[in-house]
């Protein structure tokens, strides 16, 4: 082993240590390896940038965009609404974000699926009072898992699978042992369904042992302010017609509906079971969150008309908490009476004082010195009364915007037709566009082309603004990925990979099954070290290599190698999703230990059980 090798091999387990045992954020520690790889001589300038040009990492910063769009459209949390229910326990709330996004990656890349419900996932366990700890790291799992059900479910799988067509190609040229020409959509199904199954029900029996529990949402629950807000049902509100439970209304954490005021008639102590109808006024008290919240469901505006008098669009505006002082001179009069919107140019939506609740009409509550209220605004309202004697303190309350509902369907189709090309395409091949005798051809549009094309509909259409798109874009976890990456090719450049893997298929002598196990096991280990593709890249040649000397049937390596690469579970360095609920969750490294090795066991028993059998030896 060269000594670039062992640099490279010290970096790497270093990496693992310090990611183990500290609690210093992931791109610290990735860009430091990288830095190190670097000034010893064992990267290139080139090579050790590489990772930050990668296609995979830059189709993840665009597919936030995309994100971006369907988040500000409301389409997404509506869509997780529909989609995942309201569970009544922890391992529900598992079962119903993992079954239906395990299927829907087996047809559309998992890297997309992940990217655009982490916050839907994270807003929809919240309100029902699940950690997201709970939830987003069975999100990474079963798109890792569904992607392991088609050829088109990962990326891995079609290097692969262009690995085995590349390799009977040439074998058909020089004469060698005849090799079939790639798999089918669905052949390694016959693996990945029962890998799926197995697999989700492992992490809903076993997620009060294996998951983290981390209380993100105390705060919201011990927050001492009680708001008293007032919501109206639309006309023509998808809500009609739908019980208080139904809607959702009913388990808001830190909220409750206290009263509802229908045609001047008040109905206190409301049923789960009474139903919506257009024009109610539904009267909630509780902590800001909450409130927040409540403005970013369909069909539900707050209760004041003078939201819709104020100069700037809804969607430019934002939330504002805002303590009133002794020297404003509406103390002592209503908000009606006191034209707060026509002095501030702001809508009160809500009131808080002293934890109580507040009776009657938002516009009837009379403001005294200390009241807390929130103000529907402009963000300028910041700039222009920070200074202002009428008020002790200003904060502004982040993601308060309120959602353009309108955009919802244009933000749906831009995702359903960028879904729908994409898998076309990876299926099919090259698109060609003839125009009279002039034929172009577009080539295969990827992932990567599909997303811009994708983030450029949400721009333009106006799902998203770009200001908007900007923020959504997750740096910190690029630069993450982009050095796991660089430190993932030390690892191929030097040869250290290759090194063990011929070491440890040594050992396995001609027994095929035990030289099937330890294929698998090695590409287990590299693809938790390097990334996937290079893992499937690396292990491949030495599949068919050990297949070919055996002289036995080569297509359980090549499945063992696809199933090997695609499902990492241990490290958040391994798969990109999984790096991509690191922060969000809250995770530490020894989560994805404690949840991910009896992951990657339970692979490896499946599919050195099912792959000979399904494919004889």
């Amino acid at each position: 082993m060269t000594f670039a090798a062992i640099v490279a091999l010290c970096v790497l387990v270093g990496v693992f240590l310090v990611l183990a045992l500290t609690r210093i954020p992931p791109d610290a520690v990735l860009v430091g390896a990288l830095l190190i790889l670097l000034i010893s001589g064992v990267l290139s300038s080139s090579e050790a940038l590489s990772g930050f040009s990668n296609e995979g990492m830059i189709t993840i910063a665009v597919l936030f965009v995309v994100g971006a769009g369907l988040t500000e459209t409301g389409a997404i949390a509506a869509l997780a609404e529909r989609i995942f229910g309201r569970p009544k326990t922890t391992a529900g709330a598992i079962l119903r974000v993992m079954a239906p996004t395990s299927a829907l990656s087996a047809f559309v890349n998992n890297t997309p699926v992940v990217a655009m419900l982490i916050p839907a996932v994270s807003d929809w366990a919240r309100q029902h009072r699940i950690t997201p700890s709970k939830v987003l790291l069975p999100l990474s799992y079963a798109a890792i898992l569904g992607g392991t059900c088609t050829i088109i479910g990962t990326s891995t799988n079609l290097v692969v699978n262009g690995l085995l067509i590349r390799a009977a190609d040439q074998a058909q040229a020089t004469g060698g042992a005849a090799l079939p020409r790639g798999l089918g959509l669905l052949d390694i199904s016959w693996v990945g369904i029962p890998l799926v199954v197995v697999g989700v029900l492992f992490v809903v029996t076993t997620h009060r042992w294996l998951l983290p529990n981390r209380l993100a949402s105390a705060p919201v629950r011990e927050d001492p302010r009680r708001y008293t807000t007032e919501m109206e049902v639309e006309i023509g509100s998808p809500l009609v017609g739908k019980t208080i439970e139904e809607a959702g209304l009913r388990h808001l954490p830190g909220l409750y509906l206290a009263e509802i005021n229908r045609d001047g008639n008040i109905l206190p102590a409301v049923s789960p079971k009474e139903k919506l109808r257009a024009n109610d006024r539904l009267v909630f008290v509780g902590v800001v969150e909450s409130v927040r919240d409540l403005q970013k469901i369909r069909g539900l505006v707050p209760a004041t008309n003078q939201v819709f008098k104020l100069d700037a669009p809804r969607s430019q505006r934002c939330l504002i908490e805002a303590v009133i002082s002794d020297r404003c001179p509406l103390v002592g009069k209503t908000i009606r009476d006191g034209r707060f919107r026509s002095v501030y140019n702001a809508v009160v939506i809500a009131v808080a004082r002293e934890g109580e609740r507040l009776p009657g009409k938002i516009g009837d509550i009379m403001l005294r010195r200390g009241d807390t209220v929130l103000l529907e605004a402009h963000p300028s309202f910041m700039e222009t009364h920070r200074h202002s004697r009428d008020f002790y303190l200003l904060s502004r309350l982040e993601d308060s915007r309120p959602p353009r509902f309108e955009k919802a369907a244009a933000a749906l189709l831009i995702l359903a037709i960028m879904v729908l090309v994409v898998s076309l395409s990876e299926s099919l091949g090259d698109v060609t566009v003839q125009i009279g005798s002039v034929t172009a051809s577009l080539g295969r549009i990827t992932m990567l082309k599909g997303a811009m094309l994708a983030a450029a509909a949400m721009i333009l259409l106006r799902c998203c603004t770009l200001t908007e798109a900007r923020r959504a874009i997750d740096w910190q976890l690029l630069v993450t990925i982009g050095a796991a990456l660089g430190v993932g090719q030390a690892l191929e450049k030097t040869g250290a990979a290759s090194v063990i893997a011929d070491s440890l298929i040594a050992l396995a002598g001609r027994n095929p099954w035990l030289s099937l196990l330890f294929v698998h096991v090695i590409t287990s280990v590299l693809t938790e070290m390097v990334t996937n593709n290079a893992a499937a890249a690396l292990m491949f040649p030495f599949a068919l290599a050990t297949a070919n000397t055996l002289g036995v049937n080569p297509i359980p390596f090549v499945v063992s190698v696809m199933m090997a690469a695609s499902a990492s579970f241990a490290t958040p360095l391994g798969y990109q999703t999984n790096l991509m609920v690191y922060g969000p969750g809250n995770y530490r490294f020894s989560d994805y230990l404690r949840a991910g090795i009896p992951m990657n066991i339970l692979n490896t028993v499946v599919t050195l059980t099912l792959a000979p059998r399904i494919w004889p030896f």
